[in-house]
Formats: structure tokens, sequence, C-alpha cells
């Protein structure tokens, strides 16, 4: 847990850095895109592909370690729409702050959608398994290592134990 607590410092201070840092050479070339997927559809005729796809990776790439590291930080926060809106949120006040705030940047809401793309996929590939690793509680049965579900599955499985108990006695 120290670790991930670690990791997210760690990734607060590249995030604000890479992010935040004033560039006031670009200020002149900064637009903002309040649009989803205006960024994306310049970014796809980009010259360069090599650029287009530097912008695309890297903000997919900068969602990553939220999908990661939030399930294990904050249990409450593990869920396939849990860690992307949380996400969704964070990058939202980061591109807002940018877009107000720091020289030569602007908000784009592209960026945002790539962010929690990232955290989704790191989420779906890593952080689910870890989050549960981590917040399973020691000397858990195998039955309880499972993680609960909601919806009607639960429900049922609910039903089942119940119906189990009350032919037993």
């Amino acid at each position: 847990m120290a670790l991930a607590f670690a990791a997210m410092v760690v990734f607060g201070a590249v995030l604000a850095g890479l992010t935040l840092q004033p560039s006031p050479a670009s200020e002149a070339l900064t637009h903002s895109n309040l649009r989803p997927g205006s960024s994306l559809e310049l970014y796809w005729h980009h010259p360069s592909p090599r650029d287009a796809l530097k912008q695309i990776g890297g903000n997919v790439l900068l969602g990553v370690p939220f999908g990661i590291l939030l399930p294990v930080l904050a249990p409450g926060a593990r869920g396939l729409l849990r860690v992307p809106a949380l996400t969704a949120l964070m990058m939202l006040l980061v591109e807002l702050v940018q877009g107000a705030v720091v020289t030569g940047r602007a908000f784009d809401i592209d960026d945002v959608i790539l962010n929690t793309t990232g955290a989704l996929l790191g989420y779906l590939l890593l952080g689910r398994r870890l989050g549960r690793a981590v917040h399973v509680p020691p000397g858990a049965a195998p039955a309880q290592r499972k993680a609960p579900r909601g919806g009607l599955a639960g429900r049922l499985r609910g039903i089942r134990r119940k119906g189990a108990s009350a032919a037993s006695k």
C-alpha cells in the first residue's frame, strides 16, 4: 500500500510537470476544444504520424497509472464505472486549470477522453486484479476472495446462501 501511495505521489508530480508547465512559445497556437473528437480529427490528419501518435498515445498512457493505482489506494473507487468516472473528473480539473491559468496551454476535452480511456485500460489490464489482491481480508476463505457482485448475480448468490442455510436447519 505504501508503494502504491509513493507511486501515486510520483505520478502526480509527473502529471503536474507535463500538464501544468507553462509554454509561452505555444501561446499563439493554442485554442480550447470543447467539441469531442475535434482534436482527434486534427491528430489523425496531421502530416506527421509520429506527432499524432505522440499526442494520442501520450494522453492514453497518462491515464493508465490512475487505472492501476486508484483501485489499490481507494477500495471504494474500484469498479468498471467508478475508475473512469473518477479519472475523468480529475483530468477535467487538470484541463480546467490548464486552460484558465497556465500560459500556452488550453482546455481540450479530447485529452480528458484519451486520459480516461487510458485509465480504463490500466484498470482492466492490472488495476482490477491489484485492487482485489490488496483489499482481501487476511486469512479469508477462498469463497470470500471473490469480489462481491452487485446486481442480479449478487442477489441470486445471496438467495442461494439463505436457501442453503434454511434447508440445513
